[in-house]
């Protein structure tokens, strides 16, 4: 059983007796410190689980792994951490782990409810660098330029068809965005290098690798063919694996959930969002599941995001997800046998 630790550099802006007011330092920046995805919540769970199960120890049909983990949002630049390091450290080794469950509350998801996927639940998340190389020269004279920001609006048109032309979107979604591009300093100065920040979403194996390969050839071509240099650099830190539930698994758990609450037990679309949940996944097979913390009442399209300073949950259905860890221990112990 796992639960995330993570705080965000976010400033909370809601006027509640617990409200945080601790700051950091952050990418050489003064921020706040906030759980603005709720997972306090996920401890609290997996704290209230182990409570229960150390109490009913002796009717514990086998022995249960309590992981908590930090680092999910990702490790500081330049480290390892989280699952990817807590897999490659052995934590699912010693002793020897079947299969591993988890969860995450949910702003927008009516509290007490329970929503899962079997399949591809959360996308894979790849990162990258795109960085162009053509020749400086005077603005007013651009014939004697290699102009890499012509070329960078060249590649950024093209990656778009990767979605809307190579992608089976009736099987699976999938999303390429630039969501940075950085070059030059002034008007009349054509820049000799661009960079473009890029993040990636798919939710199988293949869909992955064909979008890398595409990505790699419209940038390589595009760039030839105007002259310029490109390279492409994976962010190998920001990379997360299809957090993929093993279809087996959830049908033979779904009564567990069922059971766990007097609310809805529903199943979801899947998320453009990434969990490093996967990394176990790829190890064992893994059910992760959503429980709903919108406060009674609220309008779900009005629910503050994840991540942001007005970020709220309701806790007083979290033992909903205590029992829906207690149940999953017991029926995969009865249905192992």
């Amino acid at each position: 059983l796992r639960a995330d630790m993570d705080a965000l550099p976010v400033t909370e802006r809601n006027n509640l007796p617990y409200k945080s007011i601790d700051t950091t330092t952050y990418n050489k920046q003064q921020v706040g410190v906030m759980h603005a995805c709720g997972h306090d919540s996920h401890m609290a769970i997996l704290l209230g689980t182990a409570e229960v199960l150390t109490k009913a120890k002796s009717q514990v049909p086998g022995t249960i792994v309590f992981i908590f983990q930090p680092a999910e949002e990702g490790p500081p630049e330049g480290e390892v951490g989280g699952a990817k390091q807590m897999v490659m450290e052995g934590v699912l080794n010693e002793p020897k782990v079947e299969a591993i469950f988890g969860l995450h509350i949910q702003a927008d998801i009516p509290s007490g409810t329970i929503k899962y996927r079997p399949g591809g639940t959360m996308a894979a998340v790849n990162t990258l660098k795109i960085i162009i190389t053509g020749q400086q020269a005077h603005g007013a004279y651009p014939w004697l330029s290699i102009d890499p920001i012509v070329t960078s609006a060249q590649i950024i048109n093209s990656l778009q068809t990767i979605v809307s032309r190579n992608v089976n979107i009736t099987k699976n979604p999938a999303v390429v965005t630039i969501g940075a591009i950085n070059g030059g300093v002034r008007s009349n100065i054509i820049p000799e290098r661009v960079e473009m920040l890029a993040t990636l979403r798919t939710f199988s194996n293949s869909d992955e690798a064909m979008v890398l390969q595409r990505i790699n050839t419209i940038v390589q071509n595009t760039a030839e063919a105007q002259g310029a240099k490109s390279e492409i650099i994976s962010i190998e830190n920001n990379h997360y694996p299809v957090t993929f539930n093993d279809s087996a698994l959830a049908e033979k758990m779904l009564p567990a959930l069922q059971a766990a609450t007097t609310s809805k037990v529903l199943l979801r679309d899947p998320m453009t969002g990434a969990e490093d949940f996967s990394f176990y996944q790829q190890k064992v097979p893994g059910l992760f599941f959503f429980l709903g913390g919108l406060p009674k009442g609220n309008d779900p399209a009005k629910a503050p995001a994840h991540h942001t300073p007005d970020f709220i949950i309701d806790d007083s259905d979290l033992d909903v997800g205590v029992k829906a860890f207690c149940n999953l221990v017991f029926l995969f112990a009865v249905q192992k046998k």
